[in-house]
């Protein structure tokens, strides 16, 4: 069993297709099909189902896919903590982050971890704060800033409080609330909102809010992406809540304070296993000991 047999694997499962793993593998469809049948003897076991239409993993190809994976990601891990040994810090950096960080300027801190480590390969996924600890603790992820309430700690990972502070809401231009400089949950109650959704850190802060001031809303529209809630809001077609920290980023919509505001708090995580080298490289540029 040979780590390219593994990484051609590992491509057709991304791609559900041999020509283009071929491809990003920058190899013929052939070599690729003729390894990937060669590592299926030697396992005795087919690991895709192929159709004129599809390929798809057998259940086989679904319990080798993780293993393979992380044999790959040890074999980069060695290479790097080698390269580390002889001051060199390469392999891949993963990050994980909500879409409103605002604790930490992360383009720009990417930008100086690029300029400092060439040789690292960076990755960025944005998503909600629950999915993005659970692929820390699986190392899917190396480090990931999320968004919680407060109170809230992350398990299974090491962490740290970047920041915390309140929510405010976000109305279009010329609603009837939009010169208010102050409201409170109950005014807002009977505004149709737009929010994030139900299950994720960025709507519990909210949705707990309104349960602790006896206020009852309607989410009339769930979104995943700030700028799509930033769309919806600017046609007047309902109320956002957003990190009062984050509000410069959309100047164009009016910002109500509130008295009873939700708060939440940012986290970076990374995992409580020892971190890789570009990891430990990229927490110590911003002052956190991995140690």
């Amino acid at each position: 069993m040979e780590l390219q047999q593994m990484r051609y694997v590992v491509a057709v499962a991304e791609t559900s297709n041999f020509t283009r793993a071929a491809e990003q593998c920058q190899v013929v469809q052939s070599a690729l099909s003729h390894q990937i049948a060669r590592l299926e003897r030697e396992l005795g076991a087919k690991l895709f189902e192929r159709t004129s239409r599809r390929v798809r993993l057998t259940s086989a190809g679904e319990a080798f896919l993780p293993a393979a994976r992380q044999a790959l990601d040890a074999a980069e891990r060695a290479r790097a903590e080698v390269a580390a040994a002889a001051g060199e810090i390469r392999g891949r950096l993963a990050i994980g982050a909500i879409p409103t960080v605002v604790a930490v300027d992360l383009p720009a801190e990417l930008k100086q971890f690029h300029l400092r480590h060439r040789e690292v390969r960076i990755s960025l996924r944005s998503g909600g704060s629950e999915e993005l600890i659970e692929r820390v603790q699986q190392g899917t992820l190396d480090v990931a800033f999320l968004g919680l309430p407060l109170g809230v700690r992350p398990k299974g990972v090491h962490g740290r409080e970047l920041a915390r502070g309140d929510l405010v809401a976000i109305v279009a231009p010329g609603h009837p609330l939009a010169d208010r400089e102050h409201v409170d949950l109950h005014q807002l109650s009977d505004e149709p909102f737009v929010d994030f959704p139900p299950r994720t850190a960025a709507r519990a802060q909210t949705d707990e809010a309104f349960a602790a001031a006896g206020a009852r809303r309607e989410v009339a529209f769930e979104v995943t992406t700030v700028d799509f809630m930033a769309r919806l809001i600017r046609q007047g077609l309902g109320v956002g809540m957003l990190p009062a920290a984050f509000v410069p980023d959309v100047p164009d919509l009016p910002v109500l304070r509130l008295r009873d505001a939700p708060a939440r708090m940012e986290h970076l995580i990374w995992s409580r296993f020892p971190p890789s080298p570009a990891a430990a490289a990229f927490l110590s540029g911003l002052g956190i000991s991995a140690a």
